[in-house]
């Protein structure tokens, strides 16, 4: 009678299938599929920070150097950041949730004749042809440029694609999505496609977790609300599940969580707040016992983990994070953990060296 599921083993399943063995980058986004990205880079950026334990040899800022050779592109699936561009016909065309009114709809065809027009356009050309279209009030305070605003606008409906990114810019271009069949049963298979691609990154997931990341995955396809509620609700026919300790878990149908080839080695890991393992909060917490938070956005006298804190990863155990930054050409690491001591063992000071002169590569510190 096989043994029945518990924290410990969902634990390791959880690990095992996501750290998966480094492969080339293009391998890597077909075995997660989407990768979130951030613009901070503390010490470098989310989408760096998640790839270089899955690509071979990954160096920070290689995707942007890379990304008008793969076939990915930026796009928002439950957040912003990369999918495969075969993922694309699942979402577009898209309709935003919120139309524009006649004046806006207006300032943005005029955006978009122009890059029609000139082909990879930086925005810059455009701000600067446009600034008659004003200013606006910014999400996180000031103002921002409206044209800035349309561009996003443009790019969210499907009207124009990154084509690269010059220091960071977005270069866009003119693109335009087939017609897709729009019958009821067409509809549902690409509702339930894209849950699928989300059970199959973050896996096992608990059942309140997946109900919130299908509220998130709208933002993908907001013209497939209904269709998506609907594939949440029918997730116990479509998905393995079992209940442990009260708690709901679902996961991919042709993969078993209590599997020998679920092994997680020794090594040690600073992970991104947004990587696959840790993202979900409420998951992160039912396995490691306590709450994960990213304090980015809080108040410097309010952290209690720190500005951009990286959760540690020792073999199954995360017990603590670190804070990282480069000064005059150095990686400065600072350690937090939750019972306020430091392991000492010889093992843990070996790992933590060797994962810090990884990240020293990574950064190309030397």
């Amino acid at each position: 009678m096989p043994k029945p599921l518990d924290l410990e083993t969902l634990r390791r399943y959880a690990i095992a299938r996501s750290l998966f063995t480094p492969t080339t980058l293009q391998g890597a986004f077909k075995r997660l599929g989407f990768v979130q990205a951030d613009p901070m880079r503390a010490p470098a950026r989310a989408q760096d920070l998640i790839l270089r334990h899955r690509v071979k040899d990954y160096c920070a800022g290689e995707l942007e150097q890379r990304y008008p050779r793969l076939q990915v592109e930026e796009d928002c699936f439950v957040n912003y950041g990369f999918v495969p561009r075969d993922w694309l016909p699942l979402m577009h065309p898209r309709t935003a949730r919120r139309a524009w009114d006649a004046t806006t709809r207006a300032q943005a065809e005029a955006l978009l004749a122009v890059v029609r027009e000139r082909g990879p356009t930086h925005p810059k050309s455009l701000l600067e042809e446009f600034a008659h279209h004003g200013r606006m009030p910014g999400y996180w305070g000031g103002e921002l440029n409206v044209s800035t605003q349309l561009l996003d606008g443009l790019h969210y409906r499907g009207h124009l694609r990154v084509k690269r990114r010059d220091a960071g810019t977005r270069v866009y271009e003119a693109v335009e999505h087939a017609p897709q069949d729009d019958s009821p049963a067409a509809r549902r298979g690409r509702a339930e496609a894209l849950l699928d691609r989300v059970v199959q990154l973050y896996a096992p997931l608990p059942a309140p977790s997946l109900g919130y990341l299908t509220t998130l995955l709208r933002g993908s396809a907001p013209q497939l609300q209904v269709e998506m509620r609907a594939a949440v609700k029918a997730a116990k026919q479509r998905y393995a599940h079992a209940v442990v300790d009260g708690v709901t878990w679902f996961w991919p149908t042709d993969e078993n969580p209590s599997s020998a080839r679920h092994r997680c080695d020794a090594q040690l890991r600073l992970l991104a707040p947004f990587d696959p393992v840790v993202w979900d909060r409420r998951r992160f917490e039912l396995f490691w016992g306590w709450p994960y938070r990213f304090e980015a956005y809080t108040p410097a006298a309010k952290r209690t983990m720190g500005h951009y804190a990286l959760p540690l990863l020792w073999g199954e155990d995360i017990r603590g994070w670190a804070n990282l930054r480069v000064e005059n050409g150095r990686l400065i690491h600072e350690l937090g953990f939750v019972d306020g001591k430091t392991p000492r063992s010889a093992a843990f000071k070996a790992a933590l060296a060797e994962e810090l002169d990884a990240m020293r590569r990574f950064l190309g510190l030397g």
